[in-house]
Formats: structure tokens, sequence, C-alpha cells
């Protein structure tokens, strides 16, 4: 499947999402056409309930953790959302960067835009906005945010390296990202991998931990940070089509398998002839 495909089809799975319910995503057909049995989209999902500015409308439980608990967000800052869906993440960080701040959500989805827009219609924020574009190819100027979140989005973005060269771009000096995502530990049969695919959609496009972070030095950030992992559990009958009793044993022991992370690193203020 070529990018332009994968795109094509996470707009179409995501666009049927944003009709949808958190609870109707828990046991839901991906709306893709190579879809065929159900996914639980919020296999990976946090608990939100207790963060300040939640709101449950904008929760689809689309998420792999909360990064903006990491994300070192201060009151004015200009934060962007990468894949913002409803605008959940949008509001928790609206809550931290005060009336002085402003938040803005990026989604190249047009139904997701829609129920955002409507979200924070009904909330009255003036200083959040919703804005249609890709993450390769983002519609900022250079220099503009202080920090960048986003939440189970950039393993669905086919090239990686153009992900975060966007984001070293678009932050400022000094500003930094923090995001939640989905990444493979060790050697997992393509079989194996399809199948978990279709028991929890966000493993798809998920790449090796070592490649990500790779990914994120390549584009000249500084102070990687994992700032939190979690293992998601496939269930026996998955991994029984594919191996032994024994083999089983080995790989949930061994530390292959596949995770949620929360990771942040720092675009460095570069001087004449050093930086900070």
């Amino acid at each position: 499947m070529n990018p332009k495909e994968l795109k094509l089809i996470v707009k179409e799975k995501y666009g049927e999402i944003a009709s949808q319910s958190k609870l109707i995503n828990q046991s839901s057909c991906c709306g893709s056409t190579s879809c065929c049995g159900e996914v639980d989209y919020t296999i990976f999902s946090d608990d939100y309930s207790g963060q300040n500015g939640y709101n449950p409308d904008a929760d689809l439980g689309l998420g792999c953790g909360i990064p903006t608990t990491f994300a070192a967000i201060k009151n004015g800052d200009h934060l962007l959302d990468l894949g913002s869906g409803a605008g959940n993440d949008c509001f928790v960080a609206r809550a931290l960067v005060g009336e002085e701040g402003k938040i803005t959500g990026l989604d190249f989805t047009d139904a997701m835009i829609t129920k955002a827009n409507e979200n924070n219609l009904k909330l009255g924020f003036t200083n959040v906005e919703f804005v249609r574009g890709d993450i390769e190819e983002m519609p900022f100027p250079d220099d503009t945010f202080d920090v960048i979140v986003s939440n189970c989005v950039l393993n669905l973005v086919p090239d990686k390296h153009k992900a975060f060269r966007q984001m070293m771009r678009v932050l400022k000096p000094g500003g930094h990202f923090c995001v939640s995502d989905v990444v493979i530990k060790g050697d997992l049969p393509d079989q194996l991998r399809k199948d978990a695919e279709m028991y929890a959609g966000c493993v798809s496009g998920a790449i090796e931990l070592d490649e990500y972070l790779g990914i994120i030095k390549e584009q000249g950030f500084e102070g990687i940070t994992i700032h939190k992992q979690k293992e998601i559990s496939l269930p026996a009958d998955v991994l029984a089509n594919y191996l032994s009793k024994g083999e089983i044993e080995s790989f949930q022991n061994g530390g292959t398998g596949i995770y949620s992370i929360t990771v942040s690193a720092t675009k460095l203020i570069k001087f004449e002839n050093s930086v900070i």
C-alpha cells in the first residue's frame, strides 16, 4: 500500500469514527475497506476524567496516553495538537495555557474538524482553533509553537521522518514536544502483527521503538525522554494462532510486544557558535 492509499484509508476510517461515541468505539468496525472484524480503538486509552478541562463529548477513546501530563505546558503557551480529533487534548491543554495562551488543533479529517468545532462552540473558547491539514506538510510558518502534543496519531503517518522534520520546523527555538504513540518492541511476526491490528486499531503503522527514537534524534531533537510506557497484552487466542504454548510463554516474558509510550524532546536554541 502506497502512502496516498494509506492516508485515504485512515481518513475514511477516522471520518466514520468521528460520528461514533467512545462506547461504540470500544467495539466497532473500523470502516475501512480492509476491515472485516471488530476493533477496540480504546484498548490503549487512559482515563481523562480527572484532568482539568476534560470534556467527555470530545473524548472518543482514541488516545494511548495523556501527553499533556508530561508536556510542561505553561500559562501563555501557544500549543499545537497533531491529529486533534474531536478536541480532547486541546481542551485539557487549554486549561493549562489559560486565557493568555492559544491552542491550535491540526487534523486532516473533515468530520473530526467539524466535531471539534462543534465542541468548541459549546464551550465558548476564543483561543482554541482547529485547522485542516497534513502532519507531513503542516500549514504553519516556521518557529510558531512553544509546545507540540500528539496522542496516538504519528504511528498512522506514513513518513515519520517528514512528521518530525515538520515538528522541528514549526516549533520555536527552545520549544519542545510531548507525544504518546504506539511502538513495537522486538521481532513481531508479520501475521501476528496483522491480527493485532484487527484487535487494536492503533497498531497500524507502528514501528520498532529504537527506530522511532532514532528518527527523533535524526531530526535534531535533544533531551529525548520516555516518561511512560505501557504494554498492550494480546489475547492468548490471538497468540495461539501463530505460536506454540512454549513460544507464547517466551514471547510474553521476553519483552517483545506492542507498547504505548509517552516521549518528549526539545528543539535547542542555536547561536552562531553554540547551542543552549
